[in-house]
């Protein structure tokens, strides 16, 4: 198959693989299916028939994408490569009209019929080559439907003499390259011609198997070295596990000889132990007797406890009359003193009204004689004076009225007051005799 750009593309042409590879070609591509790969976001088969294929368009209509789709299949790993920042970029990114995919996959089937594919390849007469994306999944290779290493895959590619980075894929400005190119990049593209790409490709392979056997025999050889130095720890622990068996022996022929002698101590232990267990027995039979007289005792006491409980009984119950007729009393003397004092107040009052009183009639007593010296004299003043003198006389007769009255309330404040002290005596005896009452029954 192989590609032209118009004219105004830059005057660059990019060849591809021919559906019939021309001498060194093993495996014929007759197939080509594309799905969510860069702009063919639908499913698209392209048939590569024999002969030369070519694919014409204006430009950006996808014929590069087909060529990047070849050299993706074929193991393709670098992004830029493949003109993108990511290998990502493959999957079908979106347009206006279209949502983005997040899987891309493109098939490539080649003709086996010669059975030329390698030996685990070589059983069908087609072979499908695939290679499957996922955004930020990363991708799988299968062939004929078996998941298989991207290794796989380069090794059948350059058995066949092509490959990603084929000189057979010819891209804008590789021949340009080419022709400037060092001997040792010309030698590749001899070397691919000649169909011995795949060798070099296996040989590095094997290199790189070689070296990791050895990698291996180095770890083995060490673990050889660890091993013996385990072995000679061992022969050493056998050696001391021989010796702990010898001592093993000594140990209880001697622990033996101490079990025996510790018997005998035992036995000898046990008959002392038997003596004190007598004489202990007969201090318990002893402390035994004096429990039992203990206890008559404490019958005896308990039979005398029930009057003295009787007796604690009613002094209880007479300690709490006296002390409720203390707290009665005390009451009583309360509000006896309550009245005295408020009878003394009153006689205070009483006392004082008096003197008050006993000056008014001093002032009377003064006035009448003042009144009876001027009694000649007023009575010249005839009706005026007699009544003025019947008015004070009246008023003289009700103060005299009053100091009795108050003399009265005097004798009879004077009286209680004799009896509230008589009845707060009485009370303080009652209060102190209950006092020595309670001593008595406290002692008791």
């Amino acid at each position: 198959m192989r590609r032209h750009r118009p004219p105004n593309d830059r005057g660059t042409v990019e060849d591809a693989p021919e559906g019939h590879a021309e001498g060194q070609q093993r495996l014929k591509i007759t197939r080509l299916r594309l799905s969510g790969f860069k702009s063919f976001v639908d499913a698209t088969e392209l048939n590569i028939e024999p002969g030369k294929s070519g694919v014409v368009g204006p430009n950006g209509c996808g014929k590069s994408n087909l060529v990047e789709a070849l050299r993706w299949v074929m193991g393709e790993n670098s992004p830029k490569s493949m003109r993108g920042t990511g290998m990502d970029d493959v999957i079908f990114g979106g347009t206006g009209n279209r949502p983005q995919r997040n899987m891309a996959e493109v098939a490539l089937v080649l003709d086996n019929r010669e059975r030329k594919a390698p030996a685990a390849f070589n059983d069908r007469d087609e072979l499908e080559v695939s290679r499957r994306i996922e955004r930020e999944a990363g991708s799988v290779y299968r062939i004929n439907g078996r998941e298989v290493r991207a290794r796989d895959v380069q090794i059948l590619f350059a058995d066949a003499s092509t490959g990603a980075h084929s000189p057979a894929l010819v891209r804008q400005g590789q021949i340009g390259e080419l022709i400037a190119a060092k001997p040792r990049n010309r030698r590749m593209l001899l070397e691919e011609a000649a169909g011995i790409s795949g060798l070099h490709t296996r040989r590095h392979e094997a290199e790189l198997r070689l070296k990791a056997a050895e990698t291996n025999l180095t770890r083995v050889h060490d673990l050889l070295q660890q091993l013996e130095g385990q072995l000679a720890g061992l022969k050493r622990q056998a050696r001391q596990a021989s010796r702990y068996r010898n001592l093993s022996g000594d140990i209880r022929t001697t622990e033996a000889r101490l079990l025996a002698g510790r018997w005998e101590a035992s036995a000898q232990s046990i008959g002392e132990a038997q003596a004190a267990l007598n004489k202990a027995g007969a201090r318990v039979t002893e402390s035994t007797q004096r429990t039992s007289h203990t206890s008559q005792a404490e019958s005896t006491a308990s039979e005398a406890l029930p009057p003295l409980r009787d007796a604690e009984a009613r002094a209880g119950a007479a300690l709490h009359r006296l002390t409720v007729e203390r707290d009665m009393l005390e009451s009583e003397a309360k509000r006896a003193n309550d009245d005295i004092e408020r009878l003394t107040r009153l006689v205070e009052q009483t006392q004082s009204d008096l003197q008050r009183e006993s000056e008014r009639l001093s002032d009377a007593a003064a006035a009448l004689e003042r009144i009876t010296a001027e009694e000649a004299s007023l009575k010249s003043d005839s009706e005026s004076a007699a009544a003025r003198i019947e008015q004070a006389q009246a008023h003289l007769d009700e103060r005299r009225e009053a100091l009795k009255l108050c003399e009265t309330e005097l004798d009879a404040a004077t009286s209680q007051q004799a009896d509230v002290q008589a009845r707060r005596g009485a009370l303080a005896r009652m209060i102190e005799e209950s006092r020595q009452m309670l001593g008595r029954l406290a002692g008791d």
